[in-house]
């Protein structure tokens, strides 16, 4: 069984490693700079330290508008903050209840069907790993 913390983007249901979970913030309290229609959404300062904030209403096509919250993640090599349309829970997942999406991307390990709902989980370092390599190549 593996912890995820689901949120909303879209319309839809998203899950992320909950160990990689740092904090939960609202958006507006954190002290950023801007870069609009970037994924790269320029930095917030979250307790002294600056950490690059990544819009994933952007990285997803979502054109969510209002209140949005921020995850800040620990990730293999550095901190984010990523933009979300709302944080729902936290759900526990057994293996046996993700299905793999054959063609999706490596960083969209599957869906999990949990109490009634669908969570299309995401791996947030290889995500971040893809935007690196796509920013590199630009």
């Amino acid at each position: 069984m593996h912890d995820y913390l689901s949120f909303h983007l879209g319309g839809l249901e998203y899950g992320v490693a909950f160990a990689q979970v740092r904090e939960l913030r609202m958006l507006q309290s954190l002290e950023r700079f801007m870069a609009d229609g970037e994924v790269i959404n320029g930095v917030a300062v979250s307790r002294g330290v600056v950490i690059p904030l990544v819009d994933m209403r952007v990285a997803f096509g979502s054109q969510g508008k209002g209140p949005t919250d921020v995850i800040v993640l620990q990730l293999r090599d550095c901190v984010i903050g990523v933009v979300v349309d709302g944080v729902t829970d936290v759900v526990r997942i057994d293996p046996a209840q993700v299905t793999l999406v054959s063609g999706a991307p490596d960083y969209l390990p599957g869906i999990a069907e949990v109490q009634g709902r669908r969570l299309i989980l995401v791996d947030m370092d290889r995500l971040m790993q893809v935007r690196r390599r796509a920013a590199k190549a630009a």
